[in-house]
């Protein structure tokens, strides 16, 4: 069987590690996380990160592999990316990369600009200007020096904006025109592509049950536990799906309907945004309906179909 790497992106809660364990399993395949969250540890629950029985059925990497601590930009994970595909491909197993992080996949697929790395006394005077003028101020500082990347921001996405305003203070060059001069991608090769494309109605449903049942799995305990660390509110581990809610719920200034009403409502956003971004991104991506009764078949056919095509050309 071809061992061509397999790439599943799509939103949060719709079956993705479903497909990827169901095609590891038929194929001998190790799953690799393309997951901004899935990669720092103590957030298991909270992100829907595999559980030990799903772990032990195939090899997984790069699931809790940082501390919340650190910081894994595209740049970090693309070279951790590079390490668990060679230890895929020495075990003689098929690469399976599964996440909802577009830019994860991009780097996989179109390589990444150089962009030098940004000095920690850069970054303390970003945070600064976030907390005294907030996301806004920020993003009209980088327009005004940048309108080319600032128009592709949203004034609401705070780590990107603090990105652009870092990139552009610490090299004197827009994150726009570093990202027009990528780098070789991390697969050198041909992939299978699959996008799932749930129905929104379908999709916000699993997102509120899935929060449900992340509270009864102990995601109070994960938040209580990050807090106690006392950590940095801006890393990007703080800011995971339902930290800061589950966080006002323990501090006492949300009932914990009232922060699950929001962190549910945050979810459903962010698959929003993540539907816009594959849509726009991915357009030449195979497309799977995870709604199906039938789509752990219809994976199976997707990749037997793409498996075929590239034999013709071998």
């Amino acid at each position: 069987m071809s061992k061509t790497p397999i790439l599943i992106a799509g939103p949060t809660a719709s079956g993705k590690s479903a497909l990827a364990l169901h095609l590891a399993r038929g194929l001998g395949g190790a799953i690799i996380n393309t997951d901004s969250m899935q990669i720092y540890s103590g957030l298991e629950v909270l992100t829907a990160a595999p559980d030990a029985a799903e772990r032990a059925a195939a090899p997984h990497f790069l699931y809790g592999a940082l501390d919340p601590s650190q910081r894994c930009s595209v740049g970090r994970w693309a070279r951790m990316a590079v390490e668990a595909l060679a230890d895929v491909r020495a075990r003689g197993l098929t690469p399976i990369f599964v996440g909802g992080t577009g830019l994860y996949f991009r780097s996989l697929t179109e390589g990444l600009s150089a962009i030098p790395p940004v000095p920690a006394e850069i970054r303390a005077r970003a945070e600064d200007l976030l907390k005294t003028q907030g996301n806004e101020g920020l993003l009209a500082h980088v327009a005004a020096r940048d309108p080319e990347t600032a128009r592709g921001l949203r004034p609401t996405d705070t780590q990107r904006v603090q990105r652009a305003w870092e990139v552009l203070e610490a090299t004197g060059r827009g994150l726009a025109a570093w990202q027009a001069e990528a780098g070789a991608p991390v697969l050198s090769g041909p992939a299978i592509r699959i996008a799932l494309e749930p129905p929104r109605d379908w999709l916000y449903a699993r997102c509120d049950a899935r929060f449900d049942q992340m509270l009864g799995q102990g995601a109070l305990d994960e938040v209580a536990a990050l807090m106690n660390r006392g950590l940095d509110p801006t890393l990007p581990a703080m800011k995971a799906l339902g930290v800061r809610e589950l966080a006002d719920h323990l501090a006492g200034h949300l009932t914990l309907a009232e922060a699950s009403e929001r962190a549910k409502m945050l979810t459903r956003r962010y698959a929003k945004r993540q539907m816009t971004w594959m849509r726009n991104q991915m357009t030449d991506w195979p497309r799977l309906d995870p709604s199906r009764d039938d789509a752990l078949v219809q994976g199976d056919a997707l990749v037997d179909r793409a498996v075929r095509e590239a034999d013709k050309y071998l």
